[in-house]
């Protein structure tokens, strides 16, 4: 490690140590080091298979199957990831009770795996390992959805008002969470210093939240591999590995 390397660590571990009210916003780069991939990188699923519109989800059966298709096809890499070492070390803050939340793009649940309780991750883009019924808002738990796909070759309406089925994720075309935009947009105004880990910054609305706590002049920190087009917005920026970065600021292995 360089002497330079060395100084931004210890700059992380001081700003770290100085925050009360931390706010962690995290992106696919946090999560490719589990193994599941980034998709919207060259290579990734959505360069090689169009995005389902959600609108086109809606006003087609044909297409719905084909989502589930693709849902329930190939390699388990969502269900077989484990929280990395990034995610150990961000659930560590939040343990200390030094992190008001962790705002995430990802849909994975890793957060809430490595130990987070639910009520601190805002899942700005849902999360793949459910379901919910589009109308009434009843759950369906996956395994039981991909056995009825594997048996009859489709996922059916809702059992119990006979509405449309979909992952709880959010889809290209699909209003963002009111909800979860808004408590968000509380942690934001409410952090002593927001820290983006593993985002392009690049995919609004989301990428707005860090942009609003540099425009108030919060302190933040940028972990990410690539540059970002808000670097110039932050205290710090880091293009390292998440996992290890983390990992040596806070002691976690």
């Amino acid at each position: 490690m360089t002497a330079s390397d060395e100084a931004d660590l210890e700059q992380l571990r001081r700003l770290l140590e100085q925050s009360e009210r931390i706010v962690l916003f995290t992106g696919a780069g946090i999560s490719t080091e589990s193994g599941i991939p980034d998709f919207r990188s060259p290579g990734g699923l959505w360069s090689r298979m169009k995005p389902i519109m959600f609108d086109d989800f809606i006003s087609s059966e044909a297409i719905r199957q084909e989502s589930w298709r693709r849902r329930f096809s190939g390699e388990r890499t969502l269900e077989d990831a484990e929280p990395n070492r990034g995610h150990r070390a961000i659930a560590h803050l939040v343990d200390q009770g030094k992190a008001l939340a962790v705002i995430t793009q990802n849909v994975d649940n890793l957060h809430q795996r490595s130990g987070i309780p639910a009520d601190k991750v805002i899942e700005l883009h849902g999360n793949a390992h459910h379901a919910t019924c589009l109308t009434c808002g009843i759950r369906y738990e996956l395994e039981d959805l991909r056995a009825q796909f594997e048996t009859t070759g489709s996922v059916a309406p809702c059992s119990a008002c006979s509405g449309i089925i979909k992952t709880a994720t959010i889809s290209f075309g699909q209003a963002m969470p009111e909800d979860e935009m808004r408590r968000a947009e509380e942690a934001t105004f409410a952090c002593d210093l927001f820290m983006a880990i593993g985002s392009s910054l690049q995919v609004y609305p989301a990428a707005g939240f860090p942009r609003l706590a540099a425009e108030r002049g919060v302190p933040m920190i940028i972990l990410n591999r690539e540059p970002t087009p808000q670097d110039h917005l932050a205290t710090l920026v880091l293009q390292r590995e998440i996992g290890d970065t983390l990992g040596m600021a806070l002691g976690i292995n």
